[in-house]
């Protein structure tokens, strides 16, 4: 994956405010954003052009932190999520930006992500398994369809 940028795909049985929502609420977010053995917690999240946003992961055997955050660049409600990031560590210098589009398709929704500007010293592939294991609990999140009792 060339120029430290990952591009996922995916089609999930749901809706587009679902999956958008998914992006905006913080309890969502920290829900099924950190990948395998880590856990979340928002720092701080303006979802509005121009907003910030602030959170960390935390290493769930070793208790070890790492903290990031950035600027909404783009929200179209239902449609698109649009955001930058930094690392707060010196040693993950740069800015990533992340692009989200949202498509209602017949069977559900369409997800196309890409990430850029990922640091050089995370390796891009490491990135990519990540994220497909966040999608899958993005998934588990959003595909259910529970009726209030």
């Amino acid at each position: 994956m060339p120029n430290n940028i990952v591009k996922l795909h995916r089609v999930l049985v749901s809706t587009p405010e679902k999956i958008y929502r998914a992006f905006v609420e913080p309890e969502a977010w920290v829900r099924w954003l950190p990948p395998k053995g880590f856990t979340a917690k928002i720092h701080e999240q303006n979802p509005v052009v121009g907003g910030s946003w602030r959170m960390s992961f935390t290493n769930f055997s070793t208790g070890n932190s790492h903290s990031f955050g950035g600027i909404y660049k783009g929200l179209e409600p239902n449609q698109r999520v649009s955001y930058t990031a930094k690392f707060d560590a010196p040693e993950l210098p740069g800015e990533m930006t992340t692009t989200v589009d949202i498509r209602a398709v017949s069977c559900g929704v369409d997800i196309t992500i890409v990430q850029e500007g990922i640091p050089d010293v995370i390796p891009v592939e490491s990135c990519y398994l990540g994220w497909q294991e966040s999608l899958q609990f993005l998934a588990a999140l959003v595909e259910p369809e529970i009726p209030d009792a």
